[in-house]
């Protein structure tokens, strides 16, 4: 059998982290994958969320099977969270995943059970796992425009793009922090797309990952807000793996608004089967903390003022940055950079000059130019800031020629 198994791709995210554990020079720099670092260069577990873990272990609970659905008083705290109380969460129904790519996946897998060969829009460029996931499930998947060949927004192609899109089709948004752009649609946009999904039909799909850490929580949470209220049907995938800092603990929420309690009931029961099927019931331990924390007040203020800290450094090390760019000779550059918001930025380097900065200067990140900006010690940004300049010179290549693709 193994021997008919043709050689399949490499994840290009933890090819690079592999390489990167390879390197020995000692001043290398990874701004490959998606997690929030500290002054120090480690991934701290936040102060609430320790607090949470020491209760949850005084009490000891009995760690019996939750149920297909998981953690139920977590799915509602999400969708208070998320959505707020009343309006569109009393027309929502939520089961707890294994973090937001199970989210994802569950949710592709209920679209092609109720539509099968769906077509889902997504960005480009996109998530690097989203075409994964929903070809995986079985959806086509098609593309729109989301940033201009200068790095900067492109409403008018997208929404030009998306007037494609039909009544049977499915929109892929990511509902802040865009990944791995860092770019983010205006408030007349995010109208604009509303208004196009009630006049075509088509569903938005909303991913949820990076909530609070682009201009605070309720501001990232406003424009899927704004949705929910105004299309009769929208899915929801959420993360807490960034803004609770659980990456290992794999804890999400897959979400469904719709018009009736009869359709909210079936594809409640079509997530636990498809659940069931992929890994039976979600791990307890992330969800019970997230649960804590969110239902007492004392908890729940001492995480929004960390999240509210870690914004703020990410916002601090890409205004840093953009200045030390900006001084180095090279404005047009940090002017894109300093507009992106979020964990991730898309710096404006083809994929040999992303080749370039790896070889000559240590620093990993993807081809397509992503990288984290809340990977980066606060203390080596002047030199990241050179690296950039360096390749950026060595071909003097004009921004509007380095668009790149890819996650």
């Amino acid at each position: 059998m193994l021997e008919l198994l043709l050689p399949p791709p490499v994840d290009p995210l933890w090819d690079l982290t592999a390489a990167f554990e390879a390197d020995g020079r000692a001043e290398r720099l990874n701004l490959v994958l998606g997690v929030y670092r500290d002054h120090t260069g480690g991934t701290p577990v936040m102060a609430a969320v320790r607090e949470a873990e020491i209760r949850l272990a005084e009490r000891s609970e009995s760690k019996e099977y939750r149920g297909l659905s998981g953690n139920t008083a977590f799915n509602r705290a999400m969708l208070s969270m998320v959505l707020g109380s009343g309006g569109a969460a009393d027309r929502a129904v939520a089961v707890q995943t294994v973090a937001g790519s199970g989210a994802l996946r569950l949710l592709a897998d209920l679209i092609c059970r109720t539509r099968p060969g769906t077509t889902v829009w997504i960005s480009d460029p996109a998530y690097v796992n989203h075409q994964p996931i929903l070809e995986a499930a079985g959806l086509k998947v098609r593309t729109y425009r989301w940033i201009d060949g200068h790095g900067r927004a492109d409403p008018a192609g997208m929404l030009r793009d998306l007037g494609a899109a039909g009544r049977d089709d499915v929109v892929l948004l990511q509902g802040c922090c865009h990944n791995p752009t860092g770019v983010d649609p205006d408030t007349g946009t995010w109208e604009a797309l509303a208004e196009l999904a009630g006049r075509a039909g088509w569903v938005p799909f909303v991913d949820l990952a990076y909530h609070g850490l682009g201009d605070g929580l309720e501001a990232d949470l406003a424009a899927t807000r704004m949705l929910a209220e105004r299309v009769p049907e929208m899915l929801l995938a959420i993360s807490c793996s960034k803004n609770f800092g659980l990456y290992s603990d794999r804890t999400g929420c897959a979400v469904v608004l719709g018009a009736s309690r009869q359709s909210l009931r079936h594809a409640e029961t079509a997530l636990q089967n498809a659940a069931r099927t992929l890994y039976s019931m979600p791990p307890e331990h992330g969800a019970a903390v997230v649960t804590a924390i969110l239902e007492d007040d004392g908890l729940r203020a001492a995480w929004r003022a960390e999240l509210d800290a870690m914004r703020g450094r990410i916002t601090a090390n890409r205004a840093d940055l953009s200045a030390h760019l900006s001084a180095l000779g090279w404005g047009t550059q940090a002017d894109i950079l300093a507009r992106q918001k979020g964990m991730f930025s898309m710096l404006p380097l083809t994929p040999d000059q992303m080749h370039g900065l790896r070889s000559r200067f240590a620093v990993y990140g993807t081809a397509s130019g992503r990288f984290n900006v809340a990977g980066i010690p606060a203390h080596r940004i002047p030199c990241l800031a050179r690296g950039i300049a360096g390749v950026l010179a060595e071909g003097r290549v004009p921004v509007s020629a380095t668009r790149a693709h890819g996650g």
